[in-house]
């Protein structure tokens, strides 16, 4: 099956066509900068935007930074607050005339982990931890989301975790990647604790980096770099919106 996945994030909306059985994009990605302030309005325009150059009239399958439940948005750590209490999946529909799934973006990049990368076949307990402007997390155990974790909403030392080790932590502070590491493996140490995972996968944007920060990670659990990197969660939206299509459970 073919359906288009968007992939919203706190600095960039991406998208491409996916080939459900095989996890491939079938058109150039398309990524262009989050509007700001990046408001319900402005961003359904960008992802209508997106869907017109494609000429795209079938399904859409769209991660998005937040809680989502049964489409609506419940909390919003980088995205406007405006967005709380939206019913994103009508909002969507209403801009593009096109059957829309939303769910939160690191779900979504789960669940493309496991079909397709570094995941696949592991019937433990599995954590996906996606690091950029903000900090995700999937939590999979036999194969199957436990959904929306926020992980990354953790105190780790009085503060937020994700305001602590995120990505964009590491260039606001110009951190060497020895510092940063050093930050990511105190914060991968907490959930340890908490989760205890036999494999934990590092995704988002600092997944093409995992050479850079691996030697500071000190961690018991098996840790390895996202395999679909930055497709992940355009690959893992159009995956659940193919299951919702079909009634499956993941």
């Amino acid at each position: 099956m073919e359906i288009l996945g968007v992939d919203i994030g706190g600095s960039g909306v991406k998208a491409s066509i996916v080939d459900t059985q095989t996890g491939k994009l079938l058109d150039d990605r398309q990524r262009i900068p989050t509007p700001q302030p990046a408001k319900p309005k402005s961003i359904a325009k960008a992802v209508a935007k997106m869907i017109k150059n494609y000429k795209w009239s079938g399904p859409i399958g769209c991660g998005f930074p937040a809680v989502v439940q049964h489409g609506i948005i419940k909390t919003a750590s980088n995205i406007d607050k405006s967005w709380i209490g939206v019913n994103a999946e009508q909002l969507f529909e209403e801009y593009t005339n096109c059957r829309t799934i939303v769910l939160n973006d690191a779900d979504a990049a789960g669940i493309a982990e496991m079909q397709f990368g570094a995941g696949r076949g592991n019937k433990g307990v599995v954590v996906i931890i996606t690091v950029g402007t903000g900090i995700g997390s999937a939590v999979f155990t036999e194969g199957k989301l436990f959904p929306n974790t926020e992980f990354g909403q953790v105190y780790l030392d009085g503060e937020i975790a994700e305001k602590y080790a995120a990505d964009i932590v590491r260039k606001k502070l110009d951190l060497s990647w020895k510092k940063w590491g050093k930050r990511l493996d105190k914060y991968l140490q907490h959930l340890e604790l908490l989760v205890w995972p036999d494999l934990i996968i590092l995704g988002g944007g600092i997944s093409k980096k995992f050479e850079k920060i691996s030697k500071y990670l000190t961690i018991q659990s098996k840790i390895v770099p996202a395999q679909l990197l930055n497709d992940a969660g355009i690959v893992g939206a159009a995956l659940a919106a193919e299951k919702n299509i079909k009634h499956l459970s993941f």
